[in-house]
């Protein structure tokens, strides 16, 4: 299945007319597209399980929260889902947003809860011989430049050295793969196999973290 020119063409559309008197006008229209997208995105989903186990799929509504937002325009014109992983073995998660200059794919951990990263951080302390080898594999290199995406601290956490040697790493307040795409990609017939193979690259990086959160720094399992 192929992403339609004209989903792209009403997100542009959008962009450009974002109130709610042009949406409702153009509304039959984005339902068409609705269920266009969902069935690219089942087919995401499918090709997902065929190499990893996945718990659920979220759609993510155009309609924005305005209430706390100094932005008060009503729509976001991007067509967005996410994959959780099954089990609480299996942790990291994937992102898709498709946005007119702005389309990304996304994966990992974007604001692990409190305990996980001081879990993760503690084993970068100790060894962080395997994050530096996740960093350096090929298929990481080819699509996400060989480095963790998320915010990060300005100096060292509370509690560990600024001059450890992995100081870049322990400053990470989250951990995500991110790779863009242009828009002539992401209307290429190989979009959706170019989304799989770059989920396919995610998998050392899962592996790894998902081992760390489910063991102790004896490598002793703790769920």
């Amino acid at each position: 299945m192929q992403f339609q020119k004209n989903s792209f063409r009403f997100l542009k559309d959008l962009q450009k007319n974002n109130n709610r008197d042009w949406f409702t006008e153009h509304k039959p229209t984005f339902i068409d597209i609705q269920k266009q997208v969902k069935e690219l995105f089942l087919e995401m989903q499918a090709n997902l399980e065929k190499h990893d186990e996945i718990d659920k799929m979220k759609i993510y509504r155009i309609y924005r929260d305005v209430r706390f937002s100094k932005d008060k325009t009503p729509y976001n014109p991007r067509l967005a889902v996410s994959f959780s992983r099954l089990g609480k073995q299996l942790r990291g998660g994937y992102f898709l947003q498709i946005k007119p200059g702005e389309t990304l794919l996304g994966g990992g951990f974007w604001q692990p809860e409190k305990e996980d990263l001081l879990r993760i951080r503690k084993e970068i302390e100790q060894d962080a011989t395997e994050f530096r080898e996740i960093l350096e594999d090929k298929d990481y290199l080819k699509y996400f430049g060989g480095k963790f995406g998320g915010d990060e601290l300005k100096s060292a956490p509370r509690g560990f050295d600024k001059e450890h040697k992995d100081i870049d790493l322990l400053r990470k307040k989250g951990f995500i793969a991110i790779r863009n795409f242009t828009d002539t990609e992401v209307l290429s017939p190989n979009f959706l196999k170019e989304l799989d193979d770059t989920f396919k690259a995610l998998r050392p990086f899962f592996n790894l973290f998902s081992d760390v959160l489910t063991t102790n720094l004896n490598g002793e399992i703790i769920i």
